[in-house]
């Protein structure tokens, strides 16, 4: 174990805080298990003794044959029942607290990821982040559970036998023990290999749940362009890949089990060998050399163990190394933990009161540069201010960085230069809470969550039913709601695919809406509608645009015409702005596509 892999053990240490009460009875039951494993060779090694009428303990010196084997068996008896019971206790405690200690994890991963920017999720796949979250967290469980408690008893257990062998005959346990050397020698040079192909294992599986998950998401397209063969094909190379990595696992597992069972055979072999010759001489007895041979057997039962766990913590320790390269992810966007001043404290009370009153706001953006990727910036040194109440419009050719402009408002993205202000406050130093609260989204795709209409309106609002009733009225949404079988209570299955998109998007506005928001951003909001449904939902934005700032990127003209000012972006670059006719007359790249999409080439 290097210094990383140490220090990232220690660093989740801290979940077993609360479970170390048991963790305590758990290490403190190694010494009696491993007493009770230890003593039953010594008792029937004891009983061959006292058939062959062999020298045996002090204890049962003096005691007729029938009574010293009654005795031995049921000593035995007693060991064997004490072993079973305390490892049945042992095992429910690890396990228990293998359990706590996954789910502990598995929630501070999840929300990790969850606070992590969209620049991570973006070069992430989905199926990745699951793998982490499952099948780690379960590898990294049994490290903590099963892996390190069991290393720890077979550490005990080599321990008193090896105390127990050296006091009855020295000789005998000597060889025994040198024997551990080779066995240990060979764990360990197998084990650092099988961590390699352990790790591979992992991004295999990784890559599998990344394709599988890319594949369900994507069935619609992937059956109306017939593309099952071809998907089928590269998830077969996928798993392919996984299986070769899982068979170079096998093959150390397999190697370390057989390096082990030849070495336990020449052990035993040299302990007949031995210990036969001193039978032989009288040296020993015939119930030592038995006591000898069992002990032989079950010093290498912990070593055979300890190569199983040690293979489940090779496993874990690569989980742990992934796990805490997720946690290590630096986020990217945080609150900040003071105000750089007084009269930013100030405004910031200030931006507080107005999320309450739910006032229009004012925005600027003050050279602002942002790119995805160093060698391709998406926003140059783009400066605007829009005043309270003011309703502008963005619009531009296609990757001209309007989508870029709504994320950086939300500060879904830092800007690599310039600030975002809000009511004079600079957004970084606004609490995210605070922010989001002002700002109320549309976005063109609209994702809804498994569950009811209502909780999806809601969210993490409280808000009543029947002012949910009210503003679902107000827009228009009854027809929607009638058609569905319990209104309100009505399921949505995920990302509300028994909804049309027009209807998604009409339940996006309605819960923009219930949260009053100052500045409303809508990217398109009406794109998937039908021209019926667009005309009652124009007539309820009126309502809802009404005394607040709107940011709206447009590509149909005649949303574009209501705007009190229109923005155009090219290359990342603001080249004009002003109100429908100004920018019509003036000639520019404004006037083109409005031209062409008058006449129906090209959209706004």
């Amino acid at each position: 174990m290097n210094r990383q892999d140490r220090q990232r053990l220690l660093r989740l240490l801290p979940y077993l805080k609360r479970d170390r009460r048991r963790l305590t009875l758990t290490l403190l039951l190694l010494i009696p298990v491993a007493l009770a494993a230890a003593v039953q060779p010594l008792l029937v090694g004891q009983a061959i003794s006292a058939l062959r009428r062999e020298p045996t303990a002090p204890w049962l010196s003096g005691l007729p044959v029938a009574q010293a084997l009654q005795l031995l068996i049921g000593l035995l008896l007693v060991a064997v029942l004490l072993r079973l019971g305390l490892q049945g206790l042992q095992s429910y405690s690890v396990q228990a607290v293998g359990q706590r200690l996954t789910a502990r994890i598995r929630d501070d991963l999840f929300g990790h990821a969850m606070a992590l920017s969209l620049r991570f999720h973006d070069r992430t796949p989905v199926g990745k982040l699951l793998t982490r979250l499952t099948s780690d967290v379960d590898a990294l469980a049994e490290v903590f559970g099963s892996g390190a408690v069991g290393v720890l008893g077979d550490l005990v257990t080599l321990i008193v036998i090896a105390a127990t062998m050296i006091t009855i005959e020295w000789r005998l346990g000597l060889l025994l023990l040198i024997s551990q050397v080779p066995v240990t020698a060979g764990i360990l040079w197998l084990q650092r290999r099988y961590r390699k192909a352990n790790y591979r294992v992992r991004e295999e599986l990784s890559q599998l749940n990344a394709d599988l998950q890319e594949n369900l998401q994507g069935l619609e397209v992937v059956q109306m362009f017939r593309r099952e063969h071809r998907n089928s094909e590269r998830f077969g190379r996928t798993t392919d890949s996984y299986r070769g990595a899982v068979t170079g696992t096998i093959l150390y597992d397999s190697a370390i089990s057989a390096f082990i069972e030849w070495v336990a055979l020449a052990a035993v072999a040299a302990v007949l060998a031995l210990g036969g010759t001193m039978v032989t001489g009288g040296a020993m007895g015939l119930g030592t050399l038995t006591t000898f041979i069992l002990y032989s057997q079950r010093l290498f039962d912990p070593l055979r163990q300890l190569a199983e766990r040690f293979t489940q913590i090779q496993g874990g320790l690569t989980a742990v190394e992934r796990i805490g390269e997720l946690l290590e992810e630096p986020i990217e966007i945080q609150d900040s933990r003071f105000l750089a001043s007084a009269g930013t404290a100030s405004g910031s009370a200030k931006a507080a009161k107005a999320a309450e009153a739910a006032e229009a706001a004012e925005v600027i953006f003050e050279n602002v540069s942002f790119s995805y990727r160093p060698d391709e910036p998406i926003l140059r040194e783009i400066s605007f201010r829009i005043a309270p109440g003011e309703h502008v419009a963005l619009v531009g050719p296609t990757g001209c960085g309007k989508t870029t402009v709504i994320r950086l408002l939300c500060r879904l993205y830092e800007p690599q230069q310039g600030r975002i202000l809000l009511d004079g406050d600079d957004i970084s130093t606004l609490p995210q809470a605070t922010l989001r609260q002002r700002l109320g989204v549309v976005l063109q795709d609209t994702f809804l969550f498994s569950g009811t209409v209502a909780d999806n309106l809601r969210l993490d609002a409280p808000i009543s039913s029947d002012r949910l009733q009210q503003t679902c009225q107000e827009l228009g949404l009854t027809p929607l709601l009638q058609r569905m079988p319990d209104g309100l209570a009505s399921q949505l299955r995920e990302r509300g695919a028994n909804l049309s998109s027009g209807e998604r998007q009409l339940l996006a506005v309605a819960r923009v809406a219930l949260r009053n928001p100052a500045v409303l951003v809508m990217d398109e909001a009406t794109a998937f509608m039908d021209p019926s449904t667009e005309a009652t939902l124009q007539r309820d934005l009126g309502v809802l645009l009404q005394g607040r700032t709107a940011v709206v990127i447009a590509h149909r003209l005649a949303t574009v015409e209501a705007a009190d000012r229109i923005l155009v972006l090219q290359k990342g670059r603001l080249v004009e702005q002003g109100n429908h006719r100004e920018l019509r007359d003036a000639g520019g790249l404004y006037a083109r596509l409005a031209a062409l999409q008058e006449q129906g080439l090209a959209s706004l």
